[in-house]
């Protein structure tokens, strides 16, 4: 299935192709606890994230390890993705950025990221 989504503004806007989402993860870290994130259970790589950024718009923040790199808009400061840490080129999806899907609908389980960093 073809989904899309966007940082609050609309400064940062992506698409990407998996199989229907069903799950999602909440992780225990302690920047994804601040930040609330719903990570997608599935990773996308750097060639099928499809990106559309305005100019400037998207920071990285890195911390710990700093192989996991943590995008934000500039504008309203919504994570939409990170690049992971155990598949540097991949990406996982802030789910709360996609479009028309239900959250409520999605089994959650929680990844242990606090004991990786």
């Amino acid at each position: 299935m073809q989904y899309s989504g966007q940082c609050h503004c609309g400064s940062v806007k992506f698409a990407f192709d998996v199989p229907q989402i069903t799950e999602g993860l909440t992780c225990n870290c302690s920047l994804c606890v601040k930040k609330g994130a719903i990570m997608s259970a599935f990773v996308v790589s750097e060639a099928e994230l499809q990106r559309d950024i305005q100019q400037g718009a998207l920071s990285t923040y890195t911390f710990g390890t700093e192989v996991a790199k943590h995008h934000f808009c500039n504008q309203c400061g919504i994570y939409p993705f990170h690049q992971t840490l155990r598949k540097p080129g991949f990406y996982r999806v802030n789910l709360n950025c996609v479009d028309d899907l239900d959250l409520k609908q999605l089994s959650l389980s929680e990844f242990d990221g606090a004991n990786l960093l």
